[in-house]
Order: C-alpha cells, then structure tokens, then sequence
C-alpha cells in the first residue's frame, strides 16, 4: 500500500471544517492570507492521524499528526496541510527506528499528479543509527526520489563533530546529509583522558560538505 493511500484511508473518518488557504516561505510559518480571500474550505479534515506505509507486512515509515486539513480542486491537484506539524517515522531493513522528523507546521501538495512534501518550523532530523542530528527552519522532501532538501540555514551535529551553513541535501534517511554551503564548523579528532577533545576547523570528517 503506498503511503497516499494509507493516508486516504484515514481520511475516510474526516469531518469537514472551513479554513484559510495558506502561502509558505522559506524562514517563515505557514501564513494565513485573510478572512475575505478566501475561496474555498478543507473538503477533509483528520484528527490525530496515524498513517503507515507496509510492505510484507513490516512497517517502512509512519506519520503522526494530531491535524490534517485537506483541499482538492480536481484529482489531480489537492493539498493535505498539518497546521499543528507532523512526525515521520522510517524504520530500516531491520525494523528498527532509524530516521525522525518533526516540525511545527508541514504541507503535501500534488500538482498535476506531482507530490511534494514541505516541513516548516523547527524542523529537526533525526538519525539515531550514525547518532546525528539535523536542525532547519525549512525541509522539502521529495518521495518519489527519495531524498530531502532545504536551501535555509542549517545545523549539524554528529559524534564526529558539528557544521553549519546555507543548504542540505540527503537521501530521505538522512544517512548521507551534505552541507552545500558550510561556516565555522569543526570536528572532533580525538579525546584525552579528561574527556575534553580536539578539534580540526579545517578537515572535518563528519557529514560531508558537497564539493
């Protein structure tokens, strides 16, 4: 069952609430337009929605969202708006939790039968298999080539050290993030005795830097 339709499916328990429609960009929240623009209400809305993606039986990923307000204008353009965030979940060959991200608001669109997923808001990213941790203001995610981006500020933090920078791109585990534009990071080379460690401002060796 692919993941729109393990959506839909809790869909089908929506009652219909009227709502504004919405503009994102990137450093900022969703934004309501006002009151007298607007043209059209949610055709759905889902409360705390639990919605996962199987195959064989073995959960791939899972979205958690305690509100989904969805807008359709034909069935091939509609929108799915969490104005309260979401937590996606993936889960690797093994079954176990590896990959998390939250954010304060998120925002699925299909346009002309192409999906996008965007995040907004505190977005952070969790891989607990490498032990890192992503933090943005602004995620896109594109399902259909398996990778998320943002071109916002970003913060990286990892046992090898910590970068930062304009600019990310990773497959959709996050096992491979690479800072486009970094500043001012450093990594860890070693530790002494007291625990305190070195650090190289020049050949960090974490998540790499794309060149």
């Amino acid at each position: 069952m692919g993941f729109r339709s393990a959506i839909y499916r809790y869909m089908m328990m929506a009652a219909v609430f009227p709502a504004a429609a919405i503009v994102v960009s990137c450093g900022n929240k969703l934004k309501n337009i006002d009151a007298d623009k607007i043209s059209e209400a949610p055709t759905q809305v889902v409360l705390d929605m639990d919605a996962a993606q199987t195959e064989n039986g073995q959960v791939q990923m899972r979205l958690k969202a305690k509100r989904m307000e969805r807008y359709e204008s034909d069935k091939n353009n509609s929108r799915e708006v969490f104005p309260e965030g979401f937590r996606v979940l993936a889960y690797n060959e093994e079954g176990l939790l590896e990959t998390r991200i939250v954010s304060d608001e998120a925002l699925h669109t299909v346009t002309d039968g192409k999906e996008q997923w965007s995040a907004y808001g505190n977005v952070v990213i969790n891989n607990y298999i490498k032990g890192e941790k992503i933090e943005t203001d602004t995620l896109y995610w594109d399902r259909e080539n398996k990778m998320i981006y943002t071109d916002c500020y970003v913060r990286l933090s990892s046992p090898q050290g910590f970068m930062q920078g304009y600019g990310l791109e990773s497959d959709e585990m996050a096992r491979d993030a690479q800072l486009l534009r970094p500043f001012d990071s450093y990594g860890i080379l070693s530790d002494d005795s007291t625990g305190s460690g070195y650090v190289d401002t020049v050949n960090f060796i974490g998540p790499s830097v794309r060149r």
